[in-house]
Protein backbone atom coordinates (compact mmCIF):
# COMPACT_ATOMS: atom_id res chain seq x y z
CA UNK A 1 0.00 0.00 0.00
CA UNK A 2 1.14 3.52 -1.01
CA UNK A 3 1.52 5.73 2.25
CA UNK A 4 2.65 8.63 0.70
CA UNK A 5 0.13 11.77 1.63
CA UNK A 6 -2.10 12.92 -0.49
CA UNK A 7 -2.55 16.71 -1.29
CA UNK A 8 -5.63 16.52 1.34
CA UNK A 9 -2.93 15.18 4.21
CA UNK A 10 -0.42 17.16 3.32
CA UNK A 11 -2.83 20.21 3.89
CA UNK A 12 -4.42 19.12 7.42
CA UNK A 13 -0.85 18.68 8.53
CA UNK A 14 -0.35 22.22 7.82
CA UNK A 15 -3.02 23.10 9.79
CA UNK A 16 -2.22 20.91 12.69
CA UNK A 17 1.19 22.97 12.54
CA UNK A 18 -0.56 26.25 12.77
CA UNK A 19 -2.45 25.33 15.68
CA UNK A 20 0.31 24.40 17.38
CA UNK A 21 2.34 27.61 17.11
CA UNK A 22 -0.39 28.74 17.92
CA UNK A 23 -1.59 27.38 21.13
CA UNK A 24 1.68 25.55 22.68
CA UNK A 25 4.39 28.70 22.48
CA UNK A 26 8.18 28.32 23.94
CA UNK A 27 5.96 30.36 26.83
CA UNK A 28 3.39 26.94 27.50
CA UNK A 29 6.40 24.55 27.08
CA UNK A 30 7.97 26.89 29.83
CA UNK A 31 5.10 26.52 32.10
CA UNK A 32 5.24 22.56 31.93
CA UNK A 33 9.02 22.21 33.36
CA UNK A 34 9.44 18.48 32.65
CA UNK A 35 10.06 15.54 35.21
CA UNK A 36 13.74 14.78 36.34
CA UNK A 37 15.96 11.88 35.12
CA UNK A 38 14.41 9.39 32.18
CA UNK A 39 10.88 11.10 32.48
CA UNK A 40 13.18 14.33 31.18
CA UNK A 41 13.38 11.62 28.13
CA UNK A 42 10.54 9.84 27.63
CA UNK A 43 7.75 12.44 29.32
CA UNK A 44 5.35 11.64 31.70
CA UNK A 45 1.04 10.79 31.32
CA UNK A 46 -0.05 12.76 34.68
CA UNK A 47 -0.06 15.96 33.71
CA UNK A 48 -2.57 18.68 35.90
CA UNK A 49 -0.81 21.86 34.97
CA UNK A 50 -2.82 24.82 33.84
CA UNK A 51 -1.23 25.04 30.65
CA UNK A 52 -1.41 21.63 29.85
CA UNK A 53 -5.13 21.90 30.60
CA UNK A 54 -5.53 24.47 28.78
CA UNK A 55 -4.11 23.16 25.68
CA UNK A 56 -5.94 20.03 25.98
CA UNK A 57 -8.95 21.64 26.03
CA UNK A 58 -8.35 23.60 22.94
CA UNK A 59 -7.29 21.00 20.75
CA UNK A 60 -10.15 18.92 21.93
CA UNK A 61 -12.23 22.02 20.47
CA UNK A 62 -9.67 22.01 17.34
CA UNK A 63 -11.09 18.15 16.36
CA UNK A 64 -7.30 16.96 16.71
CA UNK A 65 -7.23 15.17 20.19
CA UNK A 66 -9.68 12.56 21.12
CA UNK A 67 -10.96 11.85 17.90
CA UNK A 68 -12.43 8.66 18.22
CA UNK A 69 -14.56 9.49 21.42
CA UNK A 70 -18.14 10.91 21.01
CA UNK A 71 -18.48 14.32 21.75
CA UNK A 72 -21.30 13.16 24.50
CA UNK A 73 -18.63 11.48 26.66
CA UNK A 74 -15.89 14.60 26.15
CA UNK A 75 -14.22 13.68 22.52
CA UNK A 76 -13.94 15.58 19.26
CA UNK A 77 -15.93 12.83 17.37
CA UNK A 78 -14.02 12.94 14.22
CA UNK A 79 -15.04 10.42 11.37
CA UNK A 80 -12.65 7.98 11.28
CA UNK A 81 -9.54 8.57 9.27
CA UNK A 82 -6.44 6.61 10.43
CA UNK A 83 -3.96 8.97 8.61
CA UNK A 84 -5.28 12.11 10.10
CA UNK A 85 -4.84 10.55 13.43
CA UNK A 86 -1.49 9.51 13.09
CA UNK A 87 -0.72 12.98 11.58
CA UNK A 88 -2.04 14.81 14.47
CA UNK A 89 0.23 12.25 17.13
CA UNK A 90 3.10 13.09 14.76
CA UNK A 91 2.63 16.48 14.92
CA UNK A 92 2.04 16.84 18.97
CA UNK A 93 5.15 14.64 19.40
CA UNK A 94 7.00 17.43 17.41
CA UNK A 95 6.11 19.94 18.74
CA UNK A 96 6.66 19.00 22.47
CA UNK A 97 2.90 19.12 23.56
CA UNK A 98 1.77 17.47 26.92
CA UNK A 99 1.55 13.50 27.41
CA UNK A 100 -0.75 13.56 29.24
CA UNK A 101 -3.25 13.17 26.21
CA UNK A 102 -1.96 9.93 26.31
CA UNK A 103 -1.44 7.53 29.75
CA UNK A 104 -3.34 4.89 31.54
CA UNK A 105 -6.65 6.95 31.80
CA UNK A 106 -7.18 8.36 27.91
CA UNK A 107 -5.61 5.85 26.51
CA UNK A 108 -6.53 2.24 28.23
CA UNK A 109 -9.67 3.06 30.48
CA UNK A 110 -11.15 5.42 27.67
CA UNK A 111 -11.14 2.88 24.92
CA UNK A 112 -12.08 -0.26 27.51
CA UNK A 113 -15.66 1.94 28.97
CA UNK A 114 -16.31 2.51 25.52
CA UNK A 115 -15.92 -1.23 24.23
CA UNK A 116 -17.71 -2.57 28.08
CA UNK A 117 -18.84 -0.01 30.06
CA UNK A 118 -22.62 0.84 31.07
CA UNK A 119 -23.53 4.20 29.75
CA UNK A 120 -23.51 5.35 33.07
CA UNK A 121 -19.83 4.71 33.67
CA UNK A 122 -19.45 6.63 30.47
CA UNK A 123 -21.23 9.52 31.12
CA UNK A 124 -19.33 9.21 34.90
CA UNK A 125 -15.70 8.44 34.12
CA UNK A 126 -14.74 9.44 30.25
CA UNK A 127 -14.93 13.24 30.13
CA UNK A 128 -13.36 13.97 33.50
CA UNK A 129 -10.76 11.62 32.40
CA UNK A 130 -9.74 13.23 29.07
CA UNK A 131 -10.03 16.34 30.38
CA UNK A 132 -7.48 15.62 33.34
CA UNK A 133 -9.90 15.78 36.40
CA UNK A 134 -9.61 11.98 37.13
CA UNK A 135 -6.27 10.52 36.96
CA UNK A 136 -6.32 6.88 36.92
CA UNK A 137 -4.29 3.70 37.51
CA UNK A 138 -3.88 0.25 37.18
CA UNK A 139 -4.55 -2.44 39.84
CA UNK A 140 -3.07 -5.77 37.72
CA UNK A 141 -0.06 -7.17 39.19
CA UNK A 142 -0.23 -8.71 42.43
CA UNK A 143 3.37 -10.24 44.51
CA UNK A 144 2.09 -13.91 43.61
CA UNK A 145 0.62 -12.91 40.01
CA UNK A 146 2.99 -10.65 37.67
CA UNK A 147 3.69 -13.00 34.37
CA UNK A 148 0.22 -15.55 35.33
CA UNK A 149 -2.06 -12.42 35.83
CA UNK A 150 -4.74 -14.76 35.83
CA UNK A 151 -4.08 -16.54 39.60
CA UNK A 152 -4.74 -13.58 41.09
CA UNK A 153 -5.59 -13.61 44.53
CA UNK A 154 -7.53 -10.17 45.16
CA UNK A 155 -11.22 -10.89 46.56
CA UNK A 156 -14.24 -9.09 45.66
CA UNK A 157 -17.40 -10.36 47.75
CA UNK A 158 -20.78 -9.06 47.09
CA UNK A 159 -22.47 -7.22 50.34
CA UNK A 160 -25.35 -6.11 49.58
CA UNK A 161 -25.35 -3.19 47.24
CA UNK A 162 -21.74 -2.87 47.06
CA UNK A 163 -18.60 -5.13 46.96
CA UNK A 164 -15.96 -6.09 49.52
CA UNK A 165 -12.24 -5.62 48.68
CA UNK A 166 -9.29 -7.57 50.18
CA UNK A 167 -5.88 -8.30 49.19
CA UNK A 168 -3.22 -6.49 47.72
CA UNK A 169 -1.24 -5.53 44.16
CA UNK A 170 2.07 -4.32 43.48
CA UNK A 171 4.24 -2.28 40.81
CA UNK A 172 1.01 0.30 41.15
CA UNK A 173 2.47 2.37 38.76
CA UNK A 174 1.96 5.81 40.23
CA UNK A 175 -1.28 4.89 42.21
CA UNK A 176 0.41 7.76 44.59
CA UNK A 177 -0.74 10.28 42.12
CA UNK A 178 -4.53 8.28 41.21
CA UNK A 179 -7.75 8.89 41.96
CA UNK A 180 -9.22 6.07 40.78
CA UNK A 181 -8.10 2.52 39.58
CA UNK A 182 -9.38 -0.44 37.28
CA UNK A 183 -8.65 -2.88 39.34
CA UNK A 184 -8.84 -6.61 38.21
CA UNK A 185 -10.63 -8.50 41.21
CA UNK A 186 -11.75 -12.28 42.35
CA UNK A 187 -15.29 -12.95 42.52
CA UNK A 188 -16.26 -16.73 41.74
CA UNK A 189 -13.04 -18.49 44.17
CA UNK A 190 -14.11 -21.47 42.63
CA UNK A 191 -14.25 -20.91 39.28
CA UNK A 192 -11.30 -21.73 36.97
CA UNK A 193 -9.00 -18.82 37.68
CA UNK A 194 -9.89 -17.13 33.45
CA UNK A 195 -13.46 -17.40 34.44
CA UNK A 196 -13.82 -16.34 38.11
CA UNK A 197 -12.29 -12.67 37.95
CA UNK A 198 -14.22 -9.48 37.51
CA UNK A 199 -12.80 -5.32 36.66
CA UNK A 200 -13.83 -3.21 39.08
CA UNK A 201 -13.67 0.82 39.51
CA UNK A 202 -12.12 1.71 42.50
CA UNK A 203 -11.67 5.48 43.89
CA UNK A 204 -8.29 5.57 45.67
CA UNK A 205 -9.63 7.55 48.57
CA UNK A 206 -11.54 5.09 49.66
CA UNK A 207 -11.23 3.83 53.49
CA UNK A 208 -9.33 0.72 54.79
CA UNK A 209 -7.39 1.36 50.67
CA UNK A 210 -3.53 2.15 51.62
CA UNK A 211 -1.04 2.95 48.88
CA UNK A 212 2.51 2.50 50.09
CA UNK A 213 4.91 4.24 47.20
CA UNK A 214 8.30 2.38 47.34
CA UNK A 215 11.56 3.18 45.47
CA UNK A 216 13.34 2.31 42.62
CA UNK A 217 17.33 2.33 41.38
CA UNK A 218 16.83 5.96 40.06
CA UNK A 219 15.80 6.88 44.08
CA UNK A 220 12.57 8.31 42.23
CA UNK A 221 8.67 7.35 43.44
CA UNK A 222 6.54 5.85 40.37
CA UNK A 223 5.69 2.25 41.69
CA UNK A 224 3.60 1.33 44.71
CA UNK A 225 1.97 -1.42 46.55
CA UNK A 226 -1.90 -0.94 47.31
CA UNK A 227 -3.40 -2.96 50.60
CA UNK A 228 -7.24 -3.28 50.09
CA UNK A 229 -8.51 -4.08 53.69
CA UNK A 230 -12.23 -4.37 53.35
CA UNK A 231 -12.61 -1.60 50.75
CA UNK A 232 -16.09 -1.12 50.21
CA UNK A 233 -17.11 -0.77 45.79
CA UNK A 234 -20.16 0.47 44.56
CA UNK A 235 -21.89 -2.72 42.49
CA UNK A 236 -22.49 -0.21 40.02
CA UNK A 237 -18.22 0.18 39.67
CA UNK A 238 -18.47 -3.31 37.66
CA UNK A 239 -17.39 -3.38 34.17
CA UNK A 240 -18.51 -6.18 32.02
CA UNK A 241 -20.37 -8.45 33.30
CA UNK A 242 -19.38 -10.86 36.80
CA UNK A 243 -16.85 -13.33 36.56
CA UNK A 244 -15.91 -12.13 32.75
CA UNK A 245 -13.44 -9.32 33.63
CA UNK A 246 -10.50 -11.71 31.84
CA UNK A 247 -12.40 -10.26 28.47
CA UNK A 248 -12.20 -6.69 29.76
CA UNK A 249 -8.90 -7.06 31.28
CA UNK A 250 -7.82 -8.03 27.68
CA UNK A 251 -8.74 -5.19 25.76
CA UNK A 252 -7.06 -2.78 28.67
CA UNK A 253 -4.28 -4.63 27.69
CA UNK A 254 -4.35 -4.49 24.04
CA UNK A 255 -4.38 -0.87 24.13
CA UNK A 256 -1.42 -0.98 26.98
CA UNK A 257 0.74 -2.73 24.56
CA UNK A 258 -0.40 -0.48 21.52
CA UNK A 259 0.65 2.48 23.65
CA UNK A 260 3.70 1.29 24.65
CA UNK A 261 4.79 -0.99 22.06
CA UNK A 262 5.31 2.15 19.57
CA UNK A 263 8.74 3.29 17.75
CA UNK A 264 7.77 7.02 19.76
CA UNK A 265 10.38 5.70 22.26
CA UNK A 266 12.87 4.23 20.33
CA UNK A 267 13.21 7.08 18.20
CA UNK A 268 13.31 9.63 20.77
CA UNK A 269 16.27 7.53 22.78
CA UNK A 270 18.05 6.63 19.13
CA UNK A 271 18.10 10.66 17.99
CA UNK A 272 19.03 11.79 21.14
CA UNK A 273 22.09 9.29 21.29
CA UNK A 274 23.48 10.96 17.92
CA UNK A 275 22.67 14.42 19.07
CA UNK A 276 24.87 13.66 22.09
CA UNK A 277 27.99 11.40 20.24
CA UNK A 278 28.00 15.06 18.27
CA UNK A 279 27.91 17.07 21.54
CA UNK A 280 30.71 14.88 22.69
CA UNK A 281 32.78 15.45 19.81
CA UNK A 282 32.19 19.45 20.25
CA UNK A 283 34.04 18.57 23.93
CA UNK A 284 36.94 17.21 22.39
CA UNK A 285 35.76 13.51 22.50
CA UNK A 286 35.37 11.68 19.14
CA UNK A 287 33.48 8.04 20.72
CA UNK A 288 32.04 7.18 16.93
CA UNK A 289 35.52 7.10 15.69
CA UNK A 290 35.75 3.87 17.08
CA UNK A 291 34.37 1.67 14.42
CA UNK A 292 32.94 -0.77 16.69
CA UNK A 293 30.94 1.89 18.25
CA UNK A 294 29.78 3.00 14.71
CA UNK A 295 29.07 -0.56 13.57
CA UNK A 296 26.78 -1.21 16.41
CA UNK A 297 25.01 2.41 16.35
CA UNK A 298 24.81 1.22 12.76
CA UNK A 299 23.26 -1.70 13.56
CA UNK A 300 20.81 -0.47 16.18
CA UNK A 301 19.44 2.09 13.54
CA UNK A 302 18.75 -0.65 11.05
CA UNK A 303 16.84 -2.34 14.14
CA UNK A 304 14.95 0.71 14.46
CA UNK A 305 14.09 1.42 10.81
CA UNK A 306 12.81 -2.35 10.87
CA UNK A 307 10.44 -1.87 13.69
CA UNK A 308 9.00 1.64 11.66
CA UNK A 309 8.85 -0.29 9.00
CA UNK A 310 6.89 -3.09 10.73
CA UNK A 311 4.76 -0.41 11.84
CA UNK A 312 4.13 0.73 8.58
CA UNK A 313 3.35 -2.38 7.46
CA UNK A 314 0.61 -2.72 10.60
CA UNK A 315 -0.91 0.62 9.59
CA UNK A 316 -1.60 -0.10 6.08
CA UNK A 317 -3.16 -3.36 7.27
CA UNK A 318 -5.64 -1.40 9.37
CA UNK A 319 -6.37 0.81 6.61
CA UNK A 320 -7.91 -2.29 5.12
CA UNK A 321 -9.84 -2.80 7.74
CA UNK A 322 -7.39 -5.68 9.64
CA UNK A 323 -6.55 -6.58 12.69
CA UNK A 324 -3.01 -6.00 13.77
CA UNK A 325 -3.06 -9.30 15.71
CA UNK A 326 -0.17 -10.75 17.35
CA UNK A 327 2.12 -8.11 14.76
CA UNK A 328 1.17 -5.33 17.76
CA UNK A 329 3.21 -8.27 20.09
CA UNK A 330 6.12 -8.34 17.86
CA UNK A 331 6.23 -4.20 17.80
CA UNK A 332 6.23 -4.09 21.59
CA UNK A 333 8.79 -6.89 21.92
CA UNK A 334 10.99 -5.06 19.60
CA UNK A 335 10.27 -1.56 20.99
CA UNK A 336 10.87 -2.95 24.38
CA UNK A 337 14.43 -5.04 24.11
CA UNK A 338 15.79 -2.41 21.44
CA UNK A 339 15.57 0.72 24.09
CA UNK A 340 17.30 -1.44 26.55
CA UNK A 341 19.99 -2.16 23.80
CA UNK A 342 20.02 1.56 22.70
CA UNK A 343 20.87 2.69 26.32
CA UNK A 344 23.30 0.35 27.28
CA UNK A 345 25.28 1.51 24.30
CA UNK A 346 24.99 5.14 25.61
CA UNK A 347 26.19 4.00 28.73
CA UNK A 348 29.22 2.92 26.74
CA UNK A 349 29.12 5.83 24.38
CA UNK A 350 29.86 7.92 27.70
CA UNK A 351 32.36 5.63 28.84
CA UNK A 352 33.82 5.78 32.24
CA UNK A 353 31.65 9.30 32.41
CA UNK A 354 28.43 7.58 32.74
CA UNK A 355 29.34 6.23 36.00
CA UNK A 356 28.44 9.39 37.59
CA UNK A 357 25.12 9.50 39.51
CA UNK A 358 22.34 11.68 37.63
CA UNK A 359 22.14 14.91 39.39
CA UNK A 360 26.04 14.85 40.99
CA UNK A 361 28.45 17.62 39.89
CA UNK A 362 29.44 16.84 35.88
CA UNK A 363 26.95 14.18 35.12
CA UNK A 364 26.80 14.31 31.18
CA UNK A 365 23.53 14.99 29.44
CA UNK A 366 22.62 15.87 32.87
CA UNK A 367 22.58 12.20 33.88
CA UNK A 368 19.65 11.13 31.74
CA UNK A 369 21.23 8.07 30.26
CA UNK A 370 22.22 7.15 33.57
CA UNK A 371 18.57 7.28 34.43
CA UNK A 372 17.39 5.42 31.14
CA UNK A 373 20.20 2.83 32.07
CA UNK A 374 18.29 1.90 35.23
CA UNK A 375 14.52 1.81 34.11
CA UNK A 376 15.50 -0.17 30.95
CA UNK A 377 15.50 -3.50 32.83
CA UNK A 378 11.62 -2.23 33.87
CA UNK A 379 10.69 -1.24 30.21
CA UNK A 380 10.84 -5.28 29.54
CA UNK A 381 8.58 -5.83 31.71
CA UNK A 382 5.75 -3.60 31.84
CA UNK A 383 2.87 -4.13 29.67
CA UNK A 384 4.07 -7.82 29.98
CA UNK A 385 7.57 -9.31 29.60
CA UNK A 386 9.33 -10.19 26.80
CA UNK A 387 9.44 -14.21 27.53
CA UNK A 388 5.71 -14.13 27.88
CA UNK A 389 5.50 -12.01 24.61
CA UNK A 390 7.80 -14.55 22.76
CA UNK A 391 5.23 -17.52 24.42
CA UNK A 392 2.07 -15.95 22.88
CA UNK A 393 3.64 -15.32 19.54
CA UNK A 394 5.08 -18.81 19.47
CA UNK A 395 2.16 -20.64 20.86
CA UNK A 396 -0.77 -18.39 18.96
CA UNK A 397 1.23 -17.32 15.99
CA UNK A 398 3.58 -20.35 14.81
CA UNK A 399 1.97 -23.12 16.86
CA UNK A 400 4.40 -24.21 18.74
CA UNK A 401 3.65 -26.49 21.65
CA UNK A 402 3.14 -24.71 25.35
CA UNK A 403 6.36 -23.71 27.24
Amino acid sequence: MDLRETAAYREFRREVRAFLAQEWTDADRAAVPPRPGFMALVGHPLRRDEAAARFRTRAIEAGYLYRHVPRRYGGSEQPDDLVRERIVAEELRTAGAPLEIVGQGPSMLVPTLLEHGTEAQKERFIADTLHGRIVWCQGYSEPGAGSDLASLRTQATLDGDGWVVRGSKTWTSNANEADWMFCLVRTEPDAPKHRGISYLLIEVRSPGLDVRPFRVLTGEVHFNEVFFDDVRVPAENLVGERGRGWEVSRATLKYERGMMGGNNLTRRAFDHLVALSRTLEVRGRAPLADSRLRDRLAALEARLRASELHADRLFAARLRGEEAGLGALVTKLQTSELFRDLVHFGMDLLADQGLIAPGAAGATDEGRLAYAYLWSMGVLIAGGTSNIQRNIIAERGLGLPRG
